[in-house]
């Protein structure tokens, strides 16, 4: 008669313990959380589908909607609001494009070092120290684009410094776009639409 086969569990640092070794209570606990976690796993994979059929639904209609007129549309798609016919409901798809900055940024700050350096010669360095703020990088040594963009807005009427906001302007670059999705539907038979959340923290 053969032994009995000691079953081990992997605890956090990657050893394995035989499982009758384990307390009850962190057994319980194990078994617990890994079935939250894998029900939360299925429903993201069902999320996953739902969010790739809306998008082919979107785009089929549009599609559709297009070959009323023999025509065809290109790109995402994105940027649409869809409303079903008693006003009830609405779908929204949004696309939203992020940006960065390519070398033409570094020309542009040598640039407006420059004119920092002609106009507080004789002043203080209030005017460069916000310039330096606007180009401080993040932990991840990544520059907040909206800052530098916002000296775009300021009116100088300087050549070198109209040359560095061309080069500032040059500089930016589409990066990726990214595909929102959003549903609504109205409360009380009001005008007002309320967000369908699909965020568990939201719930």
């Amino acid at each position: 008669m053969s032994e009995k086969q000691t079953e081990y569990m992997t605890n956090a640092q990657g050893h394995l313990v035989p499982k009758s070794m384990v307390k009850d209570l962190d057994l319980l606990r194990d078994e617990t959380v890994k079935k939250i976690v894998r029900a939360a796993l299925e429903l993201q994979i069902l999320m996953i589908d739902f969010k790739g059929q809306a998008f082919a639904d979107v785009t089929a209609f549009m599609d559709i909607s297009a070959d009323q007129y023999a025509t065809k549309i290109g790109g995402d798609k994105g940027n649409l609001s869809l409303s079903s016919f008693d006003g009830k409901y609405k779908v929204l798809v949004a696309a939203d494009t992020s940006i960065i900055l390519d070398e033409k940024l570094h020309i542009a700050k040598q640039l407006i070092d420059n004119c920092i350096h002609r106009w507080t010669a004789n002043s203080n360095d209030n005017l460069k120290a916000l310039v330096e703020h606007a180009f401080r990088t993040d932990k991840s040594g990544n520059i907040n684009t909206g800052r530098v963009l916002g000296l775009m807005q300021l009116k100088i009427d300087d050549p070198e410094w109209g040359q560095a906001m061309a080069a500032l302007k040059d500089s930016i670059q589409p990066n990726k776009s990214k595909r929102y999705l959003r549903l609504y539907q109205r409360v009380d038979d009001t005008n007002k639409y309320e967000q369908i959340s699909l965020d568990i923290a939201g719930l």
